[in-house]
Parts: structure tokens; C-alpha cells; sequence
């Protein structure tokens, strides 16, 4: 099979138990590095906060360890989630990134906390309604285009001699797909948590879009999660993981990715809640042979309309998450780098 989109992944750098906090960052290079190899597009790395599992908390510090230990992968964030930074700092960051690596750099941007309430506060994050003001300020530092009379008129972004690098919104509605055409950014849909159709949004998407200095047409990423393995037994028992820590995450008790086995055995003591919070998010989640799940996601990008495929894979195993990628890249007829 030769896929007619392109092929991308999304990294939480997860930390799986047994592990540590230095292995899952070292994680994060080594499959940076195979995903090139490999002959994915882009890599993204999403902020989290307040969630022992996840050491994605600093997306920029992540890009730039990636971008320089690989060679033609873009990476970039997916996404910074705005409400929680000053624009200006935003702003510099990434013109910093681009600097350093011109031309492999992306923004995705959300309006998402990426934690609860409690690291929301300790964040000093800004409310929902305020992601406009917030976007619009990012934007007016990059152009450099506050009225006189604005009093960040006179503050220039440092370093200069530069632009943001192609900026791209994240959402699940038609409303934020509406808004990502309107500003001429890419729009990447977010069908790994969201349980509304994609097609909709891409369609209100593309109806809104006006061309702007990144994207002279509009682009669709479609973001799914995926595990794959040589067979289905396999890949439905790495799965346990994802679905066990995902139950007891939203319930309340976080701890690290425990492995398949203990999954196993702790999947036969969990509540009805436990049990109801896997069934309905479980249907999101794509669990099988590589060859299947290639079909599968074929047949999900073809629905949607999709440009892009960006693939997001929860495994205890930092070694079989990678060779899911590896299968899946195969199965999908990417072409390798390495």
C-alpha cells in the first residue's frame, strides 16, 4: 500500500513505570531518530502539566533536542497551549527554534490548559475566552504591526530578523476550524480524544480559508491513535496499558504507564466507572495488525479528506512503541530516510 497523505506522529514522551524521568527524555531522541529514519514527516510534541505519566511539559526544549539529532523530519509542537504563556515569550521561543533550524520548525497552537484546574492556576493561565486576544497578540509580535498608541508597539521581538515558523491550530469543532481558515494557519483535528466527525470540520475549514505567507492553500492534519503490532492478540494486549492508565487517569489515581501485565490483572478490579470510561474512549482507539490498521487508516484519511495522518501511540515499551511506528510506516508504504 502507498498511503496519499502524509505520514506524522505525535509524541507525549510518556514515562512508563520501571522507567525514569531521564530514560523517557532520552526516549525522545531515539524515536525522533527512528521516525526519520523511518521516513515520517513531522514530529509534534504536546505541553502537559500535572501528570506524572507525561514529561511533555516544555514542547520547545524537546523540539530543538530533536531537530538537531535528526535530519529532514519537521518537528514542532502539537501544540503549544497559548493560554498558559505570555505571547511575547511564545513569539520568542519560536522565532529562536527557527532560527536554529530554518525551514523544519512548526507552531501548533491550542487553547486546551493541558492540565487541571490546580496546574492551571499554578500556571496563571488565562480563561478560554481570552485565546483570541492571546492569538492575535502572538501574531501582532511576529508582524510587528501594534497600532503606534499600543504600548507593545515599542517592544521588539528578540531575535529579530526573522518570522514564526508555519502555525497551525488544534482543535475538535467546526468553530476552531473556521477560525484556523480565517487566519490562514494549518488545522489539525484532534479525532484521537474527540468524538466528533472530522469531515465537518475540514469541510468548514477549507470554506473559511484565505491564504496567508505559511499556507497558500489550506492543510488538514487528521490525529488518531494507534497501536499496532505483528498480530491482533499482541497489539490488543499492549493496548491494556493505555486503556488501564487512561481509566484511572480520568477517575482520579495518575501514576506512570504501567506495563501490559500488571494492566492485565489490575483491568479485572477496576469500577463500573473504571470499566464505562474505557468503553466509550476505547472507541477511539485503533488496536491491531499492522497491515488492518494501515486499512483502517487509509479508509479514516480518505473520509475525512485529510492531507496528513499524525499518529499518536501509547505502548509500555518504549522499543515495541517504536517498531509500531516502524510497522505502521511499512504497512503504509513510506518511503525510509535511514
Amino acid at each position: 500500500m502507498s498511503a496519499s497523505f502524509a505520514l506524522s506522529l505525535q509524541d507525549l514522551a510518556p514515562i512508563a513505570q520501571g522507567s525514569s524521568t531521564t530514560d523517557a527524555m532520552a526516549e525522545t531522541v531515539k524515536l525522533a531518530q527512528a521516525a526519520d529514519d523511518y521516513g515520517y514527516h513531522r514530529l509534534w510534541y504536546a505541553e502537559h502539566h500535572g501528570m506524572p505519566s507525561i514529561a511533555s511539559s516544555v514542547p520547545e526544549i524537546l523540539i530543538g533536542s530533536a531537530v538537531a539529532a535528526t535530519k529532514g523530519l519537521r518537528v514542532g509542537s502539537g501544540g503549544v497551549m497559548l493560554l498558559n504563556h505570555a505571547p511575547l515569550r511564545i513569539a520568542e521561543a519560536y522565532r529562536t527554534l527557527e532560527a536554529l533550524h530554518p525551514g523544519r520548525i512548526d507552531l501548533g497552537l491550542g487553547r486546551a490548559p493541558g492540565g487541571d484546574g490546580y496546574a492551571m492556576r499554578a500556571l496563571r493561565s488565562g480563561g478560554g475566552e481570552e485565546f483570541s486576544q492571546y492569538l492575535a497578540e502572538l501574531m501582532a509580535f511576529d508582524e510587528d504591526n501594534f497600532p503606534p498608541d499600543h504600548p507593545y508597539s515599542r517592544v521588539p521581538v528578540s531575535p529579530g530578523g526573522i518570522r514564526l515558523p508555519p502555525k497551525w491550530l488544534l482543535g475538535s469543532s467546526g468553530a476552531s476550524a473556521q477560525a484556523a481558515g480565517q487566519i490562514g494557519f494549518g488545522y489539525a483535528f484532534a479525532a484521537h480524544f474527540s468524538h466528533t466527525p472530522a469531515a465537518p470540520a475540514f469541510a468548514a475549514y477549507r470554506e473559511a480559508f484565505v491564504p496567508s505567507e505559511d499556507f497558500a492553500e489550506p492543510k488538514t492534519i487528521l490525529c488518531l491513535s494507534v497501536i499496532a503490532a505483528p498480530t491482533e492478540e499482541e497489539a490488543a494486549f499492549l493496548a491494556t496499558s493505555q486503556a488501564v492508565n487512561w481509566a484511572l487517569f480520568v477517575t482520579g489515581e495518575q501514576r506512570n504507564l504501567m506495563p501490559p501485565e500488571a494492566a492485565t490483572q489490575r483491568m479485572k478490579s477496576l469500577t463500573p466507572q473504571q470499566q464505562q470510561v474505557i468503553s466509550h474512549q476505547g472507541s477511539l482507539w485503533m488496536v491491531g495488525s499492522a497491515e488492518r490498521m494501515a486499512e483502517e487508516i487509509t479508509a479514516k484519511a480518505e473520509e475525512a479528506g485529510a492531507d496528513e495522518v499524525m499518529i499518536t501511540t501509547t505502548i509500555h515499551s518504549y522499543e515495541l512503541r517504536r517498531r509500531s511506528f516502524e510497522l505502521l510506516g511499512q504497512a503504509l508504504g513510506v518511503t525510509p530516510r535511514g
